[in-house]
């Protein structure tokens, strides 16, 4: 019931409550550059869908701590995702800046991503951390791909997106060195299927 509890407020918050980070976004000191609208619209709508992915990470480790019978694996998914949490303050803070708004189907995404959570979670915390790497690994590649789609002169967003890549790489590391299985062929080509939708929509809506 507890962790049930906690899920919901951390739903809750993450969807509709101000995020707040416990560390100081890397964009913080940069100036904003010169863009023209359409670099605007596209910084914007690439910050979007990075915020749609921390909102569906909030979701994903959020599930995947409600179902493990593990306490130290439990104390471990809530820290990456508290680490999520600055991640989630950044990307607002830069869509803010930009003069973008979130994906409106926010909600959405983090059902769906609870859901996938939980359910890796009640097959075995091994197969949970599986999850977790292959997630963070295809995560990173997709932030590899917006610093070279990001206007060279939006150093602020490239900034954040630049740190973001790192510690999703150091997540998927910790996630193998605590005992990640690798994923079966199908399922990794299922999760990018499903990230190809999700972002493909949130670059939008």
């Amino acid at each position: 019931m507890d962790s049930l509890l906690s899920a919901a407020d951390r739903a809750l918050r993450t969807l509709f409550a101000p995020p707040h980070a416990s560390e100081r976004s890397p964009a913080q000191g940069i100036d904003e550059g010169k863009l023209d609208p359409s670099e605007k619209r596209l910084a914007g709508a690439l910050m979007r869908v990075n915020h749609v992915g921390e909102v569906c990470a909030q979701a994903l480790y959020t599930g995947q701590a409600a179902v493990t019978r593990d306490p130290q694996l439990r104390a471990h998914l809530l820290e990456a995702a508290r680490e999520e949490t600055d991640h989630l303050a950044w990307t607002r803070q830069r869509l803010e800046a930009l003069g973008a708004r979130p994906s409106l189907l926010n909600p959405l995404w983090f059902a769906g991503a609870f859901a996938l959570g939980a359910v890796a979670a009640k097959v075995s915390d091994q197969a949970s951390l599986g999850f977790v790497a292959e997630t963070e690994d295809q995560v990173a590649a997709h932030l590899e791909s917006h610093l070279a789609r990001l206007p060279a002169q939006d150093l602020a967003s490239r900034a954040v997106v630049g740190r973001m890549k790192e510690d999703e790489q150091r997540h998927a590391t910790e996630a193998r060195a605590r005992g990640a299985v690798t994923l079966p062929p199908p399922v990794r080509a299922a999760m990018r299927m499903a990230a190809k939708v999700m972002t493909t929509t949130a670059h939008r809506i």
